[in-house]
């Protein structure tokens, strides 16, 4: 549990008394809390990226869902405005070059491999969602040595996904070789909410050796349980994973943009937070 601190301020004087003497306590942090320890963490405070917390993928080879984007490390589509990361999905109209051809959408795609790297913990991130047919911003984990063999063999954790044309659906997920969604059987589930580009949420999993437990504002809507069997098909979840944040657009889940797409389309992160279980 996170030590509450508490100082005592001890006047010493030849005059003082009981009434001199005052405790005061330590208010706690903003990302304290209880029975976790702050292991990393990104506030998105200052005026640039830290590039010694977060790396840029760049390329738009569809990343294996035809996806439609470019990602770039370019200041207009990943950038810090007022205590927030930004990320911006914009059009391109010339198109950008890639190895699928012209792209005609540019976005960024963040990860922290190498630079941030957890086995078990929380992890909090709060955001506003970007909207919009076509439009497919997600918070997710991926394996960082892969070492039970390519997608979906070493697993993956999606915190939140959100595809545009549903505009208040958040889906939770996993994938591992015996349960993804190219045997439609992913382990999944679903939440409504009406205001998530309104207002900032708190996406959060909670990963132990034995389960994992997904939350919104901390209200748990979501658990995948180890199934004990020590097969890597079902439970690949016992190695390092690291952080994504990017927006998408177009793919085989959400479908291209249309008429009704409004863009930039920008995804806001208030703040990052991981976290280490505390010893009792």
């Amino acid at each position: 549990m996170i030590k509450k601190l508490f100082f005592t301020l001890i006047l010493l004087s030849s005059c003082s008394n009981d009434d001199d003497n005052s405790e005061k306590v330590h208010e706690p942090k903003a990302w304290e809390k209880d029975g976790w320890n702050l292991v990393w963490h990104d506030e998105f405070d200052g005026d640039e990226l830290d590039l010694t917390k977060w790396s840029h993928e760049i390329g738009g080879h569809g990343f294996g869902n035809n996806e439609l984007q470019y990602y770039t490390d370019s200041d207009t589509n990943s950038f810090l405005r007022d205590g927030n990361l930004v990320i911006k999905a914009n059009v391109v109209p010339q198109g950008v070059n890639s190895s699928k051809g012209l792209r005609y959408y540019t976005s960024a795609r963040l990860r922290t491999k190498e630079k941030g790297d957890w086995l078990y913990g929380r992890i909090d991130v709060k955001a506003k969602i970007a909207l919009g047919q076509g439009i497919w911003p997600a918070i997710w984990m991926l394996p960082t040595d892969w070492r039970y063999g390519g997608w979906p063999a070493s697993g993956e954790i999606d915190i939140m996904e959100h595809v545009g044309y549903d505009p208040g659906g958040i889906h939770f997920s996993v994938h591992t070789e015996a349960y993804n969604h190219m045997l439609n059987n992913q382990r999944t589930a679903y939440k409504s909410l009406d205001d998530i580009n309104d207002n900032y949420h708190l996406y959060s999993i909670e990963w132990y050796a034995d389960r994992i437990d997904f939350f919104i504002d901390d209200v748990k809507y979501f658990m995948f349980t180890n199934d004990g069997a020590g097969n890597f098909r079902t439970w690949p979840f016992d190695q390092r994973f690291h952080l994504l944040i990017n927006i998408a657009v177009g793919g085989q889940w959400p479908g291209s943009p249309d008429n009704s797409t409004k863009f930039p389309s920008e995804m806001l992160i208030d703040f990052v937070r991981v976290y280490e279980a505390s010893e009792n």
